[in-house]
Order: C-alpha cells, then structure tokens, then sequence
C-alpha cells in the first residue's frame, strides 16, 4: 500500500536587503556632515553683514558723543595784528603758524644763535678765520670775533642762513642772492655764554650776538645834506641829490664813485645793543676784508645799503661823515 507523502517544507522567497536610512535619533551624526564647509559666496555675504554692523555701531557711538567746541567772538574795536614790542615783528594773533613763528624769531632776535661745539668741529675744515679774540665789552662781558665765507657749506653754512633769514624778516628786506654771497664775508661776534654746572668743563658754548656781512662791490653815492625848504642846497652838486629813505632824512648823490667794500646786512642781538659790538664787527671788516689793505670809512671806502633809523646812527658815528650808500 502505498503512502502519500506530505511535503513540509517550501521554497521560501529570497529576502531583498533594503538599507534602512540612518536614525535621526543616532548619538553621533555622519562625520561629513559635520565638517561641511560654508561655500565661498555664503562666506562673504556673511563676512560683509558683520563689518557692516560693526560699523552702523561705531556711528551710533560717534553720535552719542558730544564733539568739544570753541566759543569764538567777533570784535570790531580791536585788530587782531599785533606788533612786538621787543623784535618788531608783526603777526595775527590767534594764528598758530603765526604765533609759532614769532616765538622762534623773537627768541633769536632777543638772544641770538647758538655756537657750540659742533660749529667748532667744522671750523678748520670750514676756513674759519678767528680775527680778533678776548674782547672786553662795556658791560663786562667778554667775547670774539671770527670770519669766514658766506657760502660756507655744512652745520656752519646752515647756521649762517637761519642767521640771515632772521635777519632778513627783522629789516624787512629780501634774501641776498647766490652771487652776493659768492662776493661776500661773514664776520660773527661770539659771546662767551656763562658756565653751566651741568655742563662739562672742556665745552665752550658761544652766542652769536652780532653779525655783518661784507661784501665786494665796485661803486656807491655819496651822501650829502638835505636840500633846504626852498630847494637851493649848501654845496653845488654835479646832480639833484635823491632821497634814500624820507623817514630818516637821508639824501644821496647819484653819481657813482669808487668804492671797494658794502655792508649789505648789519645787526646785533636786541638785548646786546649799545655796547660797542657793531662798531667792532664793522672795524675788523674793515681791517681784514681785502688783504694787506686796510679800509678808510672816512675816506668813502665803505658803503651800506639802504639803512634804517639805527643803521644811520651807526654809519653816521662809525664812518666819521665818509661812508657812502650803494644799491644792493
């Protein structure tokens, strides 16, 4: 007898390996995910609203605080030019280029320049020339005087136009040009400071009090006395006399005569004045400027520019009557 068998097992379907995605709950994220950059563009957007907020903030803080201001008052009755009584020099007060320049000009004009060690180095290499030394002044005081050319170069050539600057914006008068100073000497008057405790003992330092500069030239005027009220004048002139300067009744005759040495510039400290320091400066020129040849200011061989009301007193008693007046 045959059995029928019953089959107990089947063919079961193969099983399709679906990957699940990653859990939103998993404790560690993709490792990518984290280190994703932020794109170059996003970058900058991101970067330019920063610098602009902090910006916007700096001009809120700006505006928060209260700019300091300055009261100024309009007067018509007073004029803001001043004139210093102690170097003469006009300035606009409340300027401060014009108030700084007037503290450095009137600093020199009252106690002049320095002349210390430095100068001193430069001195032989400079033909620094010492003309006369140990000068007794009236007030005690000792000093010297040296000479050299005028287009010295060096610590010594910038010491001598910080010099003739000063000068020059005392008198009001214009730069002397490359070729006069070509044909020119300068004569200092060095004074000898007071010793310093803190200073050593082997350091000289010297003041340039007075200074006059000589210069070549080849002919002048000679200067006569005024013509009177009714025009006739005491002494016969080839020529009608003319006025240098109406304000100090100075006359000259125009007709050129020979004359060897000018005094285009002349001046001394404000505070070391009447004490015989331009008389000296103006005699060793005269003694020294040519070589072997002494000059005679009685005799009309030293001639001055156009001088003002001190420098006419100063010719009139040094030059004895003779010195004449050239045009510079």
């Amino acid at each position: 007898m045959s059995s029928k068998l019953k089959r107990t097992y089947g063919v079961r379907p193969a099983r399709t390996s679906v990957s699940s995605p990653p859990s939103e709950l998993s404790s560690s994220p993709p490792r990518a995910a984290l280190k994703r950059k932020r794109p170059l563009m996003e970058h900058l957007s991101f970067t330019n609203t920063l610098s602009t907020k902090r910006s916007k903030r700096a001009k809120s803080n700006d505006k928060g605080k209260q700019k300091q201001l300055t009261q100024l008052h309009f007067t018509i009755d007073s004029s803001v030019l001043r004139t210093c009584p102690l170097c003469d020099l006009s300035y606009t007060t409340g300027a401060p280029d014009d108030e700084s320049l007037h503290r450095s000009h009137c600093a020199r004009v009252q106690r002049g320049l320095e002349w210390g060690r430095e100068e001193e180095r430069e001195s032989i290499k400079a033909g620094v020339e010492e003309i006369s030394s140990d000068i007794r002044l009236k007030n005690g005081t000792k000093g010297r005087i040296v000479c050299f050319r005028a287009e010295v170069p060096g610590r010594i050539g910038a010491k001598v136009q910080m010099l003739l600057d000063t000068i020059n914006l005392t008198l009001s008068s214009p730069p002397l040009s490359q070729s006069v100073l070509q044909a020119s000497k300068v004569y200092l008057f060095l004074l000898q400071s007071p010793p310093s405790s803190t200073a050593a003992s082997s350091s000289r330092r010297e003041k340039i009090v007075g200074c006059v500069i000589a210069q070549r030239i080849t002919t002048a005027m000679a200067i006569v006395s005024p013509p009177s009220q009714d025009g006739t004048m005491k002494d016969p002139l080839p020529s009608s006399p003319i006025p240098v300067d109406p304000s100090t009744n100075l006359y000259v005759c125009p007709t050129p005569l020979p004359t060897p040495m000018g005094i285009p510039r002349l001046f001394v400290s404000s505070t070391h004045r009447r004490l015989g320091i331009a008389s000296r400066l103006l005699t060793a020129a005269a003694d020294t400027f040519i070589l072997g040849y002494p000059l005679d200011p009685a005799k009309g061989e030293v001639a001055f520019t156009q001088p003002t009301g001190a420098g006419k007193s100063v010719l009139e008693k040094w030059g004895k009557g003779g010195v004449r007046i050239y045009e510079e």
